[in-house]
């Protein structure tokens, strides 16, 4: 396994609850008091806020780490699109370098160009996506697409983009770590700033509660990288043991989807939305099977071995889940409205 980044060591002290965190406690408490402040500010008016004319659902966390987002906003995509919405997608783009701001972004797009998320979400569901860190620019660029529902995936705490619903994506197993924020712990808002968002879905949860709804992510297909061969992940005939390799915000939750698929995993871990090159990946095998998650293949295409594949996973959310959100929503216009 690769040693840890700076990132990996950060998240594993304040999901750990390491003590030597309360060293940071000063700076804890005024990042605090800036970020409640900010958003004070926002709701009594004394910042500008720019609300778009249809429904924006903000998907996004108040904590540092992989929580699953990406998974939520195509899951959001698929099953909004089939209520007869025009949907489309906004993100930061975080890593990405396009030519122009805002930008669209096309299957055909590199990683480097569109990042790797927003890539991902426009192959999977050939949904418009535009990439601004001004969101409300990409918002006014995505209106001109024709869509009448917005996703905003990320973006909670970009206060300046009027939203429709809030929804905050927890992961069931870390919850909110100490429950301080930055840099004593993970939290970008308060633990108190869950009270006033409109739905909560807890990633790993094993069923709908008083705190969140639950959302499952179950294994799809194995694509191979080189060929492009797809087969589901438990007709996979090749050896068990392989390489496995991801970065993303929880790496440990990929290694232990793998595990329960009965692979024996030698494990790679790299940053978060890492942009690999031939030498950052050097140092996996040749002779055995690399595994990855889709979000990993969409920057390492061009440099696949023949033995390269990733692992599609699907949110699974509840009938009571979709009701609820429904319920935040106006109907969707008639089409040719």
């Amino acid at each position: 396994m690769s040693g840890q980044s700076l990132e990996q060591r950060l998240l594993r002290a304040w999901y750990g609850k390491a003590r030597w965190l309360t060293l940071l406690r000063p700076l804890s408490w005024l990042y605090r008091r800036v970020v409640v402040r900010r958003r004070q500010q926002y709701l009594a008016g004394e910042r500008t806020q720019w609300q778009p004319p249809v429904p924006l659902i903000v998907v996004g966390n108040i904590t540092l780490g992989g929580t699953g987002k990406t998974p939520m906003v195509i899951w959001l995509v698929e099953f909004l699109q089939r209520q007869g919405w025009r949907v489309g997608v906004i993100s930061r783009g975080y890593g990405a370098s396009p030519p122009s701001l805002p930008w669209l972004v096309t299957p055909g797009d590199s990683a480097a160009v569109a990042g790797d998320e927003p890539l991902l979400i426009v192959q999977r569901c050939q949904v418009p996506l535009v990439i601004d860190p001004d969101r409300p620019a990409a918002a006014r660029r995505l209106l001109a697409e024709g869509v009448d529902l917005i996703i905003s995936d990320d973006g909670l705490q970009h206060y300046a983009l009027g939203r429709s619903v809030e929804l905050v994506l927890l992961d069931q197993q870390r919850d909110l770590g100490n429950r301080r924020c930055l840099p004593e712990g993970p939290l970008r808002e308060p633990a108190e700033r869950l009270q006033s968002v409109d739905l909560i879905v807890r990633n790993g949860a094993s069923a709908d509660g008083a705190k969140g709804y639950a959302m499952q992510l179950v294994p799809g297909v194995l694509v191979n990288l080189a060929s492009g061969e797809r087969l589901p992940a438990t007709r996979w005939s090749g050896p068990r043991q392989v390489s496995a390799m991801a970065g993303i915000g929880n790496p440990e939750r990929f290694f232990s989807t793998l595990e329960a698929l009965a692979f024996e995993c030698e494990t790679y871990v790299f940053a978060d939305h890492a942009r690999y090159d031939e030498q950052m990946l050097a140092a996996l095998p040749v002779n055995r099977p690399v595994l990855m998650t889709e979000k990993d293949a969409v920057k390492c295409a061009g440099l696949a071995r023949d033995n390269w594949w990733y692992l599609s996973v699907d949110a699974q959310l509840s009938e009571d889940f979709a009701a609820a959100l429904l319920t935040l929503l106006p109907a969707a216009p008639q089409k040719g409205a």
